[in-house]
């Protein structure tokens, strides 16, 4: 079987945190690996494990919290897991319970890591085009410095996800950024006639730095081409196949 990928962040070394990828689960079929999503039509006992797995990977025997991911910016402060089935619908969790370990679930969406340190407070973030344009990473930073954070001392770390080279997108979605921001032209870059390739990653980290964090890391991992690393919807969707897996990123205070 093959081991657990963890992709950290130089930026959050010395805390508990990982990218994980999709190798060393016991998900088989399309859904072959590390697969971790209660949505997706793999198994339940086999998401479970993969879930038992991965958070032992990063914070032994720390019980594991994930929301119910609707591509929003809403964010929800935790001291314990949900009910697996009870989870509430957000998109960013932040904590300043030691011991606790926050998922955000993703498969080409950029995972985004934050922390205090100093503080003693932890944040995840799922930041899909939606989800960013709406805020998701602002209102995720407000949550933490409402826990006793400083946005001053957070850093930040944008994990795998579709690169700008993979990610198509036409004119309307274009605008839409560019009509929120004139300055957001800066991430679409033309292509074939009427669309262009949008730098999701680049993004997401300008909302970060534009919000006052002062040091925020970019992994620059592609989940679309990568498929013995990385789920990926589009490329799932592009090859015709029913379903898809997701990986999962990880953050947590030592108990």
């Amino acid at each position: 079987m093959d081991s657990i990928d963890i992709f950290t962040a130089t930026a959050l070394a010395g805390l508990p945190h990982g990218f994980l990828g999709r190798r060393g689960g016991v998900s088989t079929g399309i859904h072959a690996g590390l697969n971790v999503g209660v949505g997706s039509d793999d198994d339940r006992a086999a998401v479970m494990e993969n879930r038992r797995r991965a958070g032992a990977a990063v914070l032994p025997g720390a019980p594991l919290a994930t929301v119910h991911q609707v591509h929003s910016g809403d964010v929800v402060a935790v001291t314990q897991p949900y009910p697996i089935d009870a989870r509430p619908p957000a998109d960013a969790l932040v904590t300043a319970t030691p011991g606790l370990l926050l998922g955000i679930l993703t498969a080409d969406c950029a995972p985004v890591l934050l922390a205090d340190a100093q503080a003693g407070v932890v944040g995840a973030a799922h930041a899909g085009w939606k989800g960013a344009i709406g805020g998701v990473t602002d209102h995720t930073i407000a949550a933490m410095e409402a826990l006793g954070a400083d946005r001053s001392r957070i850093a930040a770390a944008v994990g795998p996800c579709i690169a700008r080279a993979s990610y198509e997108v036409d004119d309307g979605f274009a605008r839409r950024f560019e009509e929120h921001d004139p300055a957001n032209e800066r991430f679409f870059r033309s292509g074939r006639e009427g669309h262009y390739q949008f730098d999701l990653e680049g993004y997401v980290a300008s909302r970060l730095a534009a919000a006052g964090i002062g040091r925020v890391e970019t992994l620059g991992l592609d989940t679309y081409p990568d498929a013995v690393r990385f789920y990926s919807f589009r490329r799932a969707t592009h090859c015709g196949e029913p379903g898809y897996g997701r990986q999962i990123s990880l953050i947590g205070l030592p108990a």
